[in-house]
């Protein structure tokens, strides 16, 4: 995946027709090269109609997800992997590249006490064969740490590389997030080296997860790891304007990050894209 793109909760998280009608257009207008389409349930997706708009707009896309609770690899890899393969063969129906996300565990999901090496045993199985399934079909397959708030397992660049090394399959790429480590790293440059050898995507948020450049994240420390590790990975702005109840539930967005998806694709998308050209990312 190369090049600039949005999340598509800029319009919506509900990826029905009527929401794809909505946001492929829509990005397409603001000069996306892909979007990153929120893979909550397979079950409202019309994967041709999704298709045949992304391929009208020139748009190509990037799917991601987290797991439900019955399924969380930790404790189901099974289910897990079941998950993960359905989600798949939908990316991949759609045209998608990949597929990324909090692929090996929940949005929420916490046990109170650290993770233990049964965790990383059953999520490691359950990686390992969604790798094989994606290896299969042809797309990319990705694992994203996030913060302690929101999961228990995987929260740093160190950490994912432990477990792509864990699972040992050379199909799994890292998805960072400037969000989760402006909480997590020590230094964002930092989650950026450790992460390089399998760095392939990052998503662009604000402190906040609101409009980028107007909170505590130190961009220009982002973009000059990503441009000292020659990063050519896709660079994904996320903000979370919709928010259905139970993944607002989970990211703990209460209140609004902004007031509209207009001053974040305004504000914040030209922000972004000249930090990228200054340090000759895009």
């Amino acid at each position: 995946m190369q090049g600039f793109g949005v999340h598509t909760s800029m319009w919506t998280m509900h990826w029905d027709r009527a929401g794809a009608e909505r946001t492929i257009p829509a990005a397409a207008a603001y000069g996306m090269d892909f979007i990153e389409i929120a893979l909550l349930d397979t079950s409202i997706v019309d994967a041709a109609h999704t298709r045949a708009l992304l391929e009208k707009h020139g748009m190509r896309a990037i799917c991601s997800l987290g797991l439900p609770k019955e399924n969380w690899a930790s404790v189901n890899p099974d289910g897990a992997t079941a998950h993960l393969i359905r989600a798949m063969d939908k990316a991949a129906e759609m045209g998608a590249e990949a597929l990324s996300g909090v692929t090996y565990g929940g949005i929420g999901e916490r046990t109170g006490v650290p993770p233990t090496e049964a965790e990383y045993d059953n999520i490691a199985r359950a990686l390992a064969a969604a790798a094989k399934h994606a290896r299969k079909l042809g797309i990319a397959f990705g694992i994203e740490p996030v913060n302690r708030y929101e999961n228990h397992l995987i929260n740093t660049g160190w950490q994912a590389k432990r477990m792509i090394e864990k699972v040992g399959a050379d199909n799994i790429f890292i998805h960072l997030d400037t969000y989760h480590m402006n909480i997590e790293e020590k230094g964002a440059a930092n989650g950026i080296l450790d992460a390089r050898e399998h760095l392939r995507y990052i998503h662009l948020s604000e402190s906040d997860r609101g409009t980028p450049g107007e909170g505590t994240v130190d961009w220009d420390e982002v973009f000059a790891a990503l441009a000292a590790i020659g990063f050519r990975g896709g660079l994904a702005m996320e903000s979370f304007i919709n928010m259905p109840p139970q993944v607002a539930w989970g990211l703990a967005v209460w209140r609004p990050v902004a007031e509209s998806f207009e001053e974040v694709m305004g504000r914040g998308l030209p922000f972004l894209r000249n930090k990228a050209k200054q340090y000759r990312l895009i």
